[in-house]
């Protein structure tokens, strides 16, 4: 059995395990862990955003997008579906299925080719998609506590974990 411990980025990694779990206080500490995840992210990831109503899904995603560099207004996807933001060269789509009542409708809406080498896609609510939309490359999952949140932040794949890891280092180095 595995112990788990403190990293320098304030989160908790578990050994033999490719997740942390991070409690952030407020919005301003879930938009902070988005900008600095952005700093690792590239073209061709797909990210989970995994949580109940106002969990702060939306938040990370503002912060991610924010991170990116993106100056504009960054919105929900609630009613659109999905919103798009050219940053440099690179595509990011932030999905949000909520509305869906069956997983066909992503088939429908005609969002497969969104998913490709060249862009990050964002989903939240991808289990209302079950099945359809491509695998996460990494998982945010957002508990809501009595005040604030914790986020459990999964690798599912190798560009996942390898991500997670520059993360690690990149907070390690920065003193965090």
């Amino acid at each position: 059995m595995h112990n788990s411990h403190h990293t320098g980025s304030g989160a908790i990694h578990h050994p033999g395990r490719d997740y942390f779990v991070r409690t952030l206080p407020d919005e301003t500490a879930t938009q902070a862990l988005g900008a600095k995840i952005a700093e690792v992210l590239h073209p061709g990831l797909v990210i989970f955003l995994c949580g109940d109503l106002g969990a702060g899904k939306t938040t990370l995603a503002r912060g991610i997008v924010r991170g990116m560099g993106y100056t504009g207004k960054v919105k929900s996807p609630t009613y659109n579906l999905v919103e798009l933001y050219k940053i440099s060269r690179l595509y990011l789509y932030h999905f949000d299925f909520y509305r869906f009542n069956e997983p066909t409708e992503w088939e429908e809406a005609g969002f497969r080719e969104y998913f490709n080498a060249d862009s990050i896609c964002l989903v939240e609510w991808p289990q209302k998609a079950d099945g359809l939309v491509p695998p996460a490359d990494i998982t945010f999952l957002f508990h809501i506590l009595d005040t604030g949140r914790n986020i459990e932040i999964k690798a599912d794949t190798e560009a996942g974990r390898l991500c997670l890891k520059h993360w690690q280092t990149a907070a390690q180095n920065n003193g965090e």
